[in-house]
Parts: C-alpha cells; sequence; structure tokens
C-alpha cells in the first residue's frame, strides 16, 4: 500500500478540505465488522471497574507484556517470570522493554512530531543492535512512504484508531525504514496511535500479545499481504490487527483481574 504525502498548509480557506485517504479502507470485506469488534473489545476493558482508580497497575504490566511478546513475534521468547524479574538481558527484548516503557512520555509528541519520535523509538529498540552512528535515521528508501505516514499521523481521519494503528504498523514494517529492530518500533508506534487516538487512552491493552496468539506465521502472512498492496491483501491486514486488538483487550482483562486478587 502506497500512503500519499499530505497536501501542504496554507491553502486558501474556500478551497473543499482534501477527502480522507484511508476512509476506503472501511470498505474493504470485513473491515469495518473488525474494527467495531475491536472498539467493543476495549470498551469492555475500559469499564472494568479497576479503572477507576488503578489503571496505571495494569498499564505498567501491559507494558511489560507487550514488550515480551513484541520481541517474541522477532524471534526472542524469553519466560515473562525471568523478564519481571530481571534477569533477561538479551538485546532484543531489552530494546523492545525500553520502547515499550517509553510510550508513555511520548504522547504528547507523537501527533505533532511523528519523526522525532520514531527516532527515539529506534534509539531505544536497537541501541545494543546496530552501530550508534545508525541510530534514528532512517534510510534515503524511506523518505517518501514516511512523509505520507507523517500526514496521517499528524492529520485527521474518520477511520477508527485501530485501522490508523493497523496503517502505521503496517507501513513502518513493511518499509523497514532503520533496517535493524523495524517491526519492535513499528508496533510501539502502532500502540502509540491507539493511545493517542483514543482507542486505549489508559494503555491497558497488550495489542502484541494478540499478535503472538494469532501465531507468528499468520503474522507474517498477513504483513506480506499488506506489503503487496493488494485490496485483499490490505484487508487481510487490517482484519488481522483488528483480531489482535481483541485478544489484547482480552488479556488487559486478565490483568485486571490479577491485580485484584493481589
Amino acid at each position: 500500500m502506497t500512503i500519499p504525502v499530505r497536501p501542504g498548509a496554507g491553502r486558501p480557506a474556500a478551497r473543499p478540505a482534501a477527502a480522507d485517504p484511508l476512509a476506503p479502507l472501511l470498505d474493504l470485506p470485513g473491515v469495518r465488522d473488525a474494527a467495531e469488534g475491536a472498539r467493543a473489545a476495549v470498551d469492555r476493558l475500559l469499564r472494568h471497574r479497576l479503572m477507576r482508580n488503578r489503571s496505571a497497575e495494569v498499564s505498567t504490566e501491559s507494558a511489560l507484556r507487550g514488550a515480551r511478546a513484541s520481541a517474541a513475534l522477532e524471534g526472542v521468547d524469553v519466560p515473562l517470570a525471568e523478564l519481571r524479574a530481571g534477569r533477561v538481558d538479551d538485546p532484543v527484548v531489552q530494546g523492545s522493554l525500553r520502547a515499550s516503557v517509553a510510550l508513555g512520555s511520548m504522547q504528547d509528541t507523537w501527533s505533532r512530531a511523528p519523526g522525532q519520535v520514531l527516532a527515539r523509538l529506534h534509539v531505544l529498540a536497537a541501541a545494543d543492535l546496530t552501530d550508534r552512528a545508525d541510530l534514528g535515521r532512517p534510510g534515503a528508501h524511506a523518505g517518501t512512504r514516511l512523509g505520507g505516514l507523517f500526514g496521517l499521523v499528524t492529520g485527521e481521519s474518520s477511520v477508527p484508531a485501530v485501522v490508523l494503528a493497523a496503517v502505521v504498523h503496517g507501513e513502518l514494517a513493511a518499509v523497514a525504514p532503520f533496517g535493524t529492530a523495524d517491526g519492535v518500533v513499528a508496533r510501539a508506534a502502532a500502540r502509540l496511535t491507539g493511545i493517542t487516538r483514543g482507542l486505549d487512552p489508559k494503555a491497558v491493552s497488550v495489542p502484541e500479545v494478540g499478535f503472538v496468539e494469532l501465531g507468528r506465521e499468520e503474522y507474517a502472512r498477513a504483513l506480506a499481504g499488506y506489503g503487496s498492496g493488494r485490496p485483499d491483501g490490505v484487508a487481510a491486514w487490517l482484519v488481522h490487527c483488528c483480531r489482535a486488538t481483541e485478544h489484547g483487550a482480552l488479556e488487559g482483562l486478565a490483568i485486571a483481574e490479577s491485580q485484584l486478587r493481589g
């Protein structure tokens, strides 16, 4: 899928607003219903009684489980108990954890300066995986598509947040702008999109776990479909992301219940 670059600012006030480039995605087979299902699942989580005054506890655990799951999608699967105890020093896992924990500090910047946030995410995710000089520096091959993506992140869109998050995820994973830790960065940016666009403002769901539960092979297959640019491939990816979001909301509910039990 190719994202068009957003037109520049400063147009005459009388000129009609540009059409939302993502709106047609809702007409792809299964996407609208899947997005509604994902929204309903996260809303159920947000209505849990623990969210009234203890959502930070769930969010902290969600960040940990999300980091572990994101690393697992990169092929590094470690026990949650080991990670919680601080006994895992694998660079992929540690990079995923740093990126996950830092999302809270990036919420205000993401919708204004997404390039700055992506650079920071890459520095965190790839600190022990590549040369220091290459950290936070996207390759020249990514310029046009990143520009289009930035326009979507900073602009307004009528599509549900879960769909925009799926596009952010798919674009970054497909373009692989940095050459290292691109998957971790893509999933972190997608989660940040869901948080800032109101899907999960308390950051208590764990969509990364949803992708793991649906299977690494299915994740790779769906992502390849998105990368093909074919309507059926893009639709399958968007539906896959919505399903992962539903699973991630269930994981958040499990965390909340475990917190209640002490």
